[in-house]
């Protein structure tokens, strides 16, 4: 298959186990994975290798987990496209959500994947971390204040080992525009969801990365945003010895 192709097939496979949890949660799934660009990107990049120990913070109702098993079966299928790097098909997806009903979604569309995928509800300031070789934070971590942010981060760095990867998306503050937008939809949304609207720590992507580095990763950034009005930004960061 053709990139074009097998990502429409991904997409397909990742969003149907969700039907199980009810209307809402697949159209939720169907909309996000094909409107953010990150789910996209995190296929055709390569940057969480096949059978790794994943741990999502903030997983929502576990899209992740499923877009990465369903990578597995586009490969027994015979369909995964030779431009594509490896299937990053996981060892095993640990999620981290502190919405319940959000948990209770990928719990229920999720539960053939047996003890492949846990999902856990709890506060990621709180919850323990598992020792993992790649960790994900999407979106999240602008809910909790600056100091807890370096707490949560350093717990991350704690949990992977030398050469492990981060992939955190933040919103950039210092593109004033976008950022603010973000701000916007994201309280927006969060009010329809039914859940409290929280204050917002942003911070300029300079921030974001000496941060990092300060914590013993090498960072690189890429933009993430594309199709949208936001300030997005992929960071990369790998951990040093």
């Amino acid at each position: 298959m053709n990139p074009s192709q097998a990502w429409t097939s991904l997409l397909d496979q990742a969003s149907a186990p969700y039907r199980a949890a009810g209307r809402f949660a697949w159209r939720f799934a169907r909309g996000k994975l094909s409107m953010d660009p990150v789910f996209r990107h995190l296929i055709e990049a390569g940057h969480l290798r096949p059978g790794a120990r994943v741990l999502d913070i903030g997983c929502g109702q576990g899209l992740l987990a499923s877009l990465l098993a369903s990578s597995g079966a586009l490969v027994r299928a015979g369909r995964w496209p030779s431009a594509w790097p490896p299937a990053p098909v996981p060892a095993h997806v640990t999620g981290i959500e502190l919405m319940p009903r959000d948990v209770a979604r990928a719990c229920a569309a999720l539960a053939p994947l047996g003890d492949a995928a846990q999902f856990v509800c709890g506060d990621m300031r709180h919850t323990p971390f598992p020792p993992v070789d790649a960790v994900v934070i999407l979106d999240v971590l602008h809910y909790i204040g600056i100091v807890e942010q370096n707490q949560v981060l350093a717990r991350v760095r704690a949990a992977l080992p030398t050469g492990g990867r981060l992939l955190l998306r933040v919103g950039d503050a210092s593109a004033r525009r976008g950022f603010a937008v973000s701000q916007w939809v994201d309280a927006v949304v969060t009010r329809i969801r039914g859940h409290r609207v929280l204050p917002q720590y942003g911070r300029t992507l300079a921030q974001w990365s000496a941060q990092l580095e300060q914590l013993g990763f090498a960072v690189r950034s890429l933009p993430m945003s594309a199709g949208t009005p936001f300030a997005n930004v992929l960071l990369v960061a790998e951990a040093r010895a």
